[in-house]
């Protein structure tokens, strides 16, 4: 049985991750941690873990959680980054759910997050974290980067067009929209029922923290640059990300719905719907599934990708457990054989 940590129970991102390893056959819980709420039993605070998770929250603690196999970051961007080399020295494997490294360069990372990164040197060992690309580094990787929501709806709408090399890698367009669960647990005015409901707004459109990420990965599967425009709209439903990507065709012979389907033919969470279909956020929440589908737009030369995901499964704690089961060399769907929830 492996011995997990959590560092940073108490956001939405958090207690979904609970929520998934209070039922995992492969992992036993040794701590989750939280400054504000330490000695508050995890249950009192999340009810629905009644009965699943019995310990309270503590104060991070080195040596607690150096005593883990793998410890979980769900934290704010820029904890994972001051903790992470001395759990690594004392043997302990990381799965960071911020975005301490997801980028490999330590210049943009300060251009986009306001910060001197704690330790650059760890960006280039750190894998990112999207098995549908890296699974084989993954397995051996000591730190992980789990990737971003947005980011995840986005590349796995997308890879399979660039891997093909027959779509136009400089005009692609990513309108994605999510849930007020992406901005997390903590009080803002524009989240607050009164705000948010019965409303739909872009925001972030000079530029989003998810942008370069989203072109790091396509950059490296197109081993060229990409020309990305990325906006994210904010929607009145709690959980899910609709991504609506564009691209223009330059091989017009290509079967697109045959790329798709060889491509994430072997992949666990990953279903390609019949040409046709539109894929809906609802048949997703709660599971760590992503579902595509792609049309042709009347033009004849527009290519439009459909991707959707559970901004906090798949796009977050589900994602992570998956990756945890890969590095475990366990059985990749264990602990995730969820089925979305409907209504």
């Amino acid at each position: 049985m492996t011995k997990v940590g959590v560092v940073g129970g108490t956001g939405y991102t958090g207690v979904e991750l609970l929520r998934l390893l209070a039922l995992h056959p492969d992992v036993q819980l040794h701590a989750v941690t939280s400054r504000g709420e330490a000695g508050t039993r995890v249950a009192d605070l999340f009810p629905n873990l009644r009965g699943h998770v019995d310990l309270a929250f503590t104060e991070p603690d080195m040596d607690v959680l150096a005593a883990c196999d793998l410890v979980f970051f769900a934290t704010p961007n820029g904890v994972a980054m001051s903790m992470a080399r001395e759990l690594l020295e004392r043997g302990v494997r990381l799965i960071d759910l911020a975005a301490d490294f997801r980028l490999r360069d330590a210049d943009a990372w300060r251009q986009w997050y306001g910060m001197e990164h704690a330790c650059p040197d760890l960006l280039q060992e750190a894998v990112y974290g999207l098995p549908e690309v890296n699974r084989a580094a993954i397995a051996g990787a000591r730190l992980v980067a789990n990737p971003g929501c947005y980011p995840t709806a986005v590349q796995l709408g997308l890879l399979p067009l660039i891997e093909a090399g027959c779509i136009d890698r400089e005009g692609l367009i990513a309108d994605c929209k999510s849930g007020v669960s992406g901005a997390g647990r903590g009080a803002a005015v524009a989240t607050l029922l009164s705000e948010a409901a019965e409303s739909l707004k872009a925001y972030a459109v000079p530029g989003h923290r998810h942008l370069p990420e989203i072109r790091q990965g396509l950059e490296r599967a197109a081993g060229a640059a990409v020309g990305l425009t990325f906006v994210p709209h904010l929607t009145p439903m709690i959980r899910g990300i609709h991504a609506t990507l564009y691209a223009r065709r330059t091989d017009g012979d290509v079967d697109v719905q045959a790329v798709f389907e060889a491509r994430y033919r072997a992949e666990p969470f990953v279903d390609v719907l019949p040409a046709g279909s539109h894929p809906e956020t609802r048949t997703v929440k709660g599971a760590n599934d992503c579902r595509i589908a792609v049309h042709q737009a009347p033009d004849g030369q527009t290519l439009v990708v459909l991707s959707v995901i559970d901004n906090l499964v798949k796009g977050a704690a589900g994602q992570a457990v998956q990756n945890m089961n890969i590095m475990l060399g366990v059985e990749e769907r264990s602990g995730l054989r969820l089925v979305g929830l409907i209504p």
